[in-house]
């Protein structure tokens, strides 16, 4: 009877080291995670300017929810965040598997061309926005230079143009994260079987019939996850947008996480701009749970 009362008492002490020990994580958690997201929820109700205090926050509803659909910035700014979206995901996901294909099969000394690819994503964003703003620069830019030279005598002007601002920030997007995806792509192909490229050849299949029937159907689960990822992280764009373009001209490569920040810490709008993000949140969701359905379907 001792001894199983030991042994109780053993077991006991080694839970309570075990929630000491996570403890600290989980209040973390509580606190800067769980309570802001309620707290927002909160606010997405009330309308408030944060610097007049805790006081002031008055509630009003559904009210911020309807009028952001009356809001030509808001509307403007989910738009091209869906384009910026669906832009980057197929750019970034197509030649990530078309240039890990070749450098699989046709490049020389891979590893170095790895190593290139992979730094531009280890760079911080706000320099490669930067050094992308110099290249694009309307008037001095060694872009626009070029393109004098071969006679386009009035070229893109980038992100001062509206017809061109976002398409421009989309270009800096893809070709800083293209790295990643052509990394993670290697890692892939690398696990196909080589015996079902050999088979496939003796049956007459050319390469790209190899690439369309094999490598692509085997590479799928990797091409979720990267969609998945992908569409994520593209919803929450915002430092690119912030150095080059500040959501200009006009609203023309407005995103909505940029609006909210704008509506949040310059216009002090904290109801309105929670209310904008959980709408963020939800549409984040339900294109998440899309694409599950879709990959589980797909699986069976």
């Amino acid at each position: 009877m001792k001894l199983g009362h030991r042994t109780i008492n053993k077991q006991v002490k080694e839970n309570m080291m075990g929630y000491l020990f996570i403890l600290p994580q989980f209040l973390g958690v509580i606190v800067f995670s769980v309570i802001p997201i309620v707290f927002s929820l909160y606010l997405s109700f009330t309308e408030w300017d944060f610097l007049s205090g805790f006081s002031n926050i008055k509630w009003i509803g559904m009210k911020n929810f309807i009028d952001i659909w009356k809001d030509v910035a808001f509307t403007d700014s989910l738009k091209n965040t869906l384009v910026f979206s669906v832009a980057t995901i197929v750019f970034e996901l197509g030649l990530g598997v078309v240039v890990a294909v070749l450098i699989d099969k046709y490049v020389y000394a891979s590893n170095y061309f790895k190593v290139v690819f992979f730094i531009p994503y280890i760079s911080s964003l706000v320099a490669v926005s930067v050094v992308f703003k110099a290249i694009l620069q309307p008037s001095f830019g060694p872009v626009n230079q070029f393109l004098m030279a071969i006679g386009i005598t009035n070229p893109p002007k980038w992100f001062g143009d509206y017809r061109w601002s976002l398409t421009a920030v989309i270009m800096l997007t893809v070709w800083r994260d293209l790295g990643y995806y052509v990394i993670v792509f290697l890692a892939a192909v690398k696990g196909v079987s080589k015996e079902l490229y050999e088979a496939a050849a003796l049956d007459g299949g050319n390469g790209l019939q190899q690439f369309w029937y094999i490598t692509l159907p085997l590479v799928k689960p990797t091409t979720f996850f990267l969609m998945v990822t992908g569409i994520i992280g593209s919803f929450k764009a915002f430092d690119q947008i912030a150095v080059t373009t500040q959501g200009g001209p006009g609203t023309s490569s407005s995103v909505l996480v940029y609006y909210i920040y704008n509506s949040a810490f310059r216009f002090y709008k904290m109801g309105y701009a929670s209310a904008m993000a959980w709408v963020l949140f939800v549409l984040i969701f339900i294109i998440t749970l899309i694409q599950w359905k879709y990959q589980k379907i797909d699986v069976e």
